[in-house]
């Protein structure tokens, strides 16, 4: 009888800018909850340097090729590291390689399917919020570029478009910037440049809106 063989695992690492590339922020917490779930036996490891908007990504169809190659299964950390656009996650599924994310260990490929579909409309209804929140603030005459005063402006009304969810953060017990700059860049939601949060972002947002 033939002993049974240890499921193999291909792991997938994602962060969203060059400088979390370059200085390892987010993929030490990422490889650790991987390497934890994965008990010692990943063969491989890929890292993409990308924003989680964007479907051409080098990196995953690269660990998706070698998974297939070795019968194994595809390991991430959390959903959110692959991407919140459903039609790139229905792709994903039909690619005929296995995934399993860390956080959501037993998620059958329906849920997948709608976890994505409700972080895409998430992402969506937000971007709406911003840019109807920037016309009303021109139509009230407030100039959204050029001077100083026309910048800090823009700024103010970008933060109230925020404030319901910073409102529904800081409701499930979310308080500190550091925290919520991490739930925040969870949700998908982006600064105004499309980078992702830090506390001294989140402290002046904070102060724009309180």
């Amino acid at each position: 009888m033939q002993p049974v063989q240890p499921q193999q695992f291909v792991a997938y690492y994602r962060v969203s800018t060059q400088k979390q590339g370059a200085d390892g922020l987010g993929i030490e917490a990422q490889r650790a909850a991987v390497k934890a779930f994965a008990n010692g036996n990943v063969i491989a490891e890929f890292t993409e340097v990308e924003s989680g908007g964007k479907n051409n990504r080098p990196q995953i169809a690269m660990s998706l090729d070698f998974a297939k190659l070795h019968k194994a299964t595809l390991l991430i950390a959390k959903m959110d590291r692959l991407s919140r656009n459903s039609a790139f996650i229905n792709n994903l599924l039909e690619a005929g390689v296995d995934f399993i994310a860390v956080d959501q260990p037993h998620a059958t490929p329906l849920t997948i399917r709608i976890l994505a579909a409700v972080a895409q409309e998430e992402r969506e209804q937000i971007s709406k919020r911003v840019k109807a929140a920037l016309a009303v603030a021109k139509d009230r005459g407030v100039k959204l570029g050029g001077s100083h005063q026309s910048k800090q402006d823009a700024a103010n009304v970008f933060a109230k478009s925020l404030h319901t969810d910073l409102q529904a953060i800081m409701d499930s017990g979310i308080t500190t910037p550091a925290a919520i700059a991490r739930a925040l860049n969870e949700r998908g939601i982006r600064t105004p440049r499309g980078a992702e949060w830090g506390s001294g972002q989140i402290a002046r947002l904070l102060r724009r809106i309180i």
